[in-house]
């Protein structure tokens, strides 16, 4: 079990490997993102990215699994407040791997809830050639340990 205390200052850790899958890509984009780039592979060949490239947000989907499941603990996470300066970076593309990166800027007890503080934490997406394809600025609200 992860607490706020255990969120320190300086921190870097990287983990998953969430796989961008073809079939993925398409039904997502044909939901929430119908652009041509993102759900028709002819058109996408078309496009200025030559080829069938995924939504940011289903980006921003695959990372939210890796941090749930790598850097958020289930019982002391209270979600987050809001994000600040998310970039994307190089497209996404079908084929690709992908993993986080979390750098810990600042964690910051809280003065009106003691039971919890503020972890705010910068994270890239890298692919499997290490670059980074999305970086954003994320707050957490974190439970701190019991009798601290």
């Amino acid at each position: 079990m992860k607490w706020f205390e255990d969120y320190a200052e300086g921190l870097v850790l990287e983990f998953g490997d969430a796989p961008v899958e073809l079939t993925e890509v398409v039904d997502f984009a044909r939901r929430y993102d119908p652009q041509p780039f993102h759900t028709d592979p002819e058109a996408a060949a078309r496009s200025v990215f030559g080829g069938l490239i995924a939504s940011g947000f289903h980006t921003c989907g695959l990372m939210m699994r890796m941090l749930a499941e790598h850097y958020l603990d289930p019982d002391s996470s209270l979600g987050s407040p809001g994000l600040d300066e998310l970039r994307w970076l190089l497209p996404v593309r079908p084929g690709d791997r992908l993993r986080v990166k979390v750098t810990i800027l600042e964690a910051r007890p809280s003065r009106s809830k003691p039971d919890r503080g503020m972890v705010t934490s910068r994270l890239a997406v890298l692919n499997q050639d290490n670059a980074q394809v999305m970086t954003m600025k994320v707050m957490n609200l974190i439970l701190r340990r019991p009798g601290e």
